[in-house]
């Protein structure tokens, strides 16, 4: 199971919200680029951003902090936030990013994604929010009639082939992640990356015995709960 250290860009800013509330932000750093660097370092191979600006708003804001993070790691790199044109997609990949994220604009423009799906393949990834089972999108400020299950099948018959599916009840709260959820989805035959509420290697280890692709953490590094080494060594030696 991968490792996906998580960077929350906010007006330039490393920060981790509290179930994805805008006013309830940490703020852990001035320059990403240092922590990207470091993630490296201590032996992460990939990396997940959040443009938050740019998933409130709706267009790429941190752009040029992306590019840097690209030229100055040989992390493999997933954005998301704010992507909602082919446009934006082929400047990202562009830029060097590995594999982009579609998340409001994949449900509320169902045809643009599957195009999107077909075309980029594996370079799309679909991230499903979930709140209280339903979908939630812009920036988790408006939840949708959609069951987030639901969707997820979908997805997958649209030949999506990576869901990045976040569960914002738990997300930076350090209250664990529900195993039997992500056990269903690795039912789909696709590759799902937990996110939100992983807080301990007990989750790291579960999420890997039911066969989970990856695991991002985020708020548990930076508030000193878990090392990003012993994540990365939980999951390499669960995962045998």
């Amino acid at each position: 199971m991968i490792i996906l250290p998580a960077i929350d860009l906010l007006d330039g800013k490393v920060v981790r919200l509290y179930q994805g509330d805008y006013q309830q932000q940490q703020v852990f750093g001035d320059d990403p680029v240092v922590f990207a660097k470091e993630f490296q370092q201590k032996g992460a191979t990939h990396l997940h951003l959040v443009d938050l600006n740019g998933a409130k708003v709706g267009t790429k804001v941190h752009f040029e902090v992306v590019r840097r993070i690209v030229a100055e790691t040989d992390l493999f790199v997933e954005l998301g936030g704010g992507i909602r044109t082919e446009a934006d997609i082929e400047d990202v990949l562009a830029a060097g990013v590995n594999r982009v994220i579609l998340g409001t604009i994949a449900q509320k423009n169902p045809t643009f994604a599957k195009e999107m799906l077909a075309k980029y393949g594996e370079k799309i990834a679909v991230g499903v929010d979930a709140r209280d089972g339903m979908v939630a999108v812009a920036g988790w400020l408006e939840t949708t009639e959609t069951r987030a299950d639901d969707f997820c099948q979908q997805l997958a018959d649209w030949g999506c082939q990576t869901i990045i599916y976040t569960d914002i009840a738990k997300d930076g709260t350090g209250k664990g992640i529900d195993v039997a959820m992500y056990q269903r989805l690795n039912q789909l035959g696709l590759d799902i990356v937990a996110s939100g509420g992983v807080a301990s290697l007990t989750d790291i280890r579960q999420l890997a015995q039911v066969e989970t692709y990856g695991a991002i953490v985020g708020k548990a590094i930076y508030s000193g709960t878990l090392t990003l080494e012993d994540c990365l060594t939980t999951a390499k030696e669960a995962s045998r």
